[in-house]
């Protein structure tokens, strides 16, 4: 679904991706960890078209990485990025309404069907229709944030830090959904400080540097990767 060869990616003149490789199979999460500043965002937002970068970038068969952002969404490749960004002085209805619009040109008039789905991966949501976004707690606005992505029916979600700030018990329903999505038929590109969240959910993991892909491989093995433990996973037990 997703293959990425030799992305070097730029702020002004600064190199912050050195080619960087990756794939995303048809059916996959992928989770990327590493430390603050490894280029995890970065890799992603390059990806969406917001960064300045060259290199290999093929999407569902078609070569992206001179298409603009608007192109990439509508293609069905669609980004939930850091710190959610919903719309507060809008209700939970239209907030998801703008999903459709923005990504499919859909009328409001058209997105039940999808709203529904929406609310059947997030009842809570369902629940608050008619609430202003601003009112929502932190999970509450990730799952909307999530939400509207899925009003445009991805064909690739791309999701970065879902779980930052919020208490275990929201993170363990909010990835039970993520999984749910990803059981649906969509595809996800995972970026979790959660290390070992993220290679429990997941099939594959690219470890990120410096800028660097420096490891990778099946989140089942790497998961007990002598490495990987003492870089990124401390004392905390592997189930």
């Amino acid at each position: 679904m997703l293959s990425i060869t030799e992305l070097y990616a730029y702020y002004g003149n600064i190199e912050a991706l050195h080619g960087v490789s990756l794939e995303v199979g048809g059916d996959e999460i992928v989770a990327l960890i590493g430390s603050n500043g490894a280029g995890k965002t970065t890799l992603l937002t390059s990806i969406s078209g917001l960064v300045t970068h060259k290199g290999g970038i093929v999407y569902n068969g078609e070569s992206i990485e001179k298409k603009s952002p608007r192109h990439i969404a509508h293609a069905g490749l669609l980004h939930v990025p850091e710190g959610r960004h919903v719309f507060p002085g809008l209700t939970v209805r239209q907030n998801l309404e703008v999903g459709s619009v923005a990504w499919r040109g859909i009328k409001s008039a058209n997105v039940e069907p999808d709203v529904e789905n929406v609310f059947r991966f997030f009842p809570r949501l369902k629940e608050r229709e008619k609430q202003y976004a601003w009112s929502l707690s932190g999970g509450e606005q990730q799952m909307l944030a999530i939400g509207r992505a899925i009003m445009g029916r991805p064909k690739l979600l791309l999701l970065d830090e879902p779980s930052m700030g919020l208490a275990p018990k929201i993170i363990d329903e909010l990835f039970q959904r993520i999984l749910e999505i990803n059981a649906s038929g969509v595809p996800i590109l995972l970026v979790e400080q959660n290390a070992l969240l993220a290679m429990e959910v997941s099939q594959r993991v690219y470890i990120m540097e410096g800028g660097n892909v420096i490891l990778s491989g099946d989140s089942k093995d790497m998961i007990h990767d002598v490495r990987v433990r003492e870089a990124y996973l401390g004392k905390m037990k592997a189930k």
